[in-house]
């Protein structure tokens, strides 16, 4: 069962043409809900929920040690996926804090970084329908190889989101981008995998530090 689930999720990893929408996450739904049948997820948990960055991020529960953590992320997916299901992988969880890391693939797909914006206000405001005032932090859009001619479109976003941010109650903003690049300000290869998108442990280690505190600023702390 368990294989199954995993071989479920890992097909629904792959980017696919966008013509069928939100369906073409059902099998995907459908294998968190089998999931969580065979192993109920924790209560007022942070729930990690975004595209593959978090998908692919197989250690999160021993990064956190000590902090109940829901991981749903599903690759190749942007903001609006998250928003379209929550019924299935946002309410059900009832958590206390909610990360969203998204908008890599919506600007790779030709996204403007309004459009961005703009997915991810409506994603907090569909998230707190049911979950009034639940604090929701952002992490930027990561600088890559594979996308680094599209960084100055991410970058513009990130700026986008920030700023919104900080007239929010309770909406964070995590910048991942300046510990990511070197110091001729390109991506550090060492941080990612061959395909110069996904990440290296090294590159999560940066997302942990970074992540840490500000989860602990909501009580959630490390042992």
């Amino acid at each position: 069962m368990l294989m199954l689930v995993w071989l479920l999720l890992a097909a629904s990893s792959t980017v696919g043409a966008r013509e069928a929408g939100p369906s073409q996450w059902r099998d995907a739904m459908d294998a968190f809900a089998t999931q969580d049948q065979a192993h109920p997820p924790p209560p007022h948990a942070v729930l990690f929920i975004g595209s593959s960055s978090f998908n692919y991020w197989h250690t999160l529960a021993q990064d956190f040690p000590g902090i109940p953590v829901i991981n749903r992320g599903f690759g190749g997916s942007v903001i609006a996926d998250s928003t379209y299901y929550a019924d299935r992988i946002v309410w059900p969880y009832r958590p206390r804090l909610i990360v969203m890391y998204a908008g890599d693939n919506d600007i790779a797909e030709g996204a403007t970084p309004d459009r961005v914006l703009a997915a991810f206000q409506a994603f907090v405001t569909k998230a707190r329908e049911r979950l009034p005032g639940v604090p929701v932090v952002c992490v930027s859009i990561k600088p890559s190889v594979a996308r680094w001619a599209l960084w100055p479109q991410m970058h513009e976003a990130n700026e986008k989101i920030r700023a919104w941010a900080a007239t929010q109650h309770e909406v964070r903003y995590v910048d991942i981008g300046p510990a990511m690049l070197d110091a001729q300000g390109k991506p550090r290869p060492e941080l990612f995998i061959a395909d110069g998108l996904h990440m290296t442990p090294a590159g999560y280690a940066l997302w942990i530090t970074a992540l840490k505190p500000v989860l602990a600023e909501y009580g959630f702390r490390t042992r």
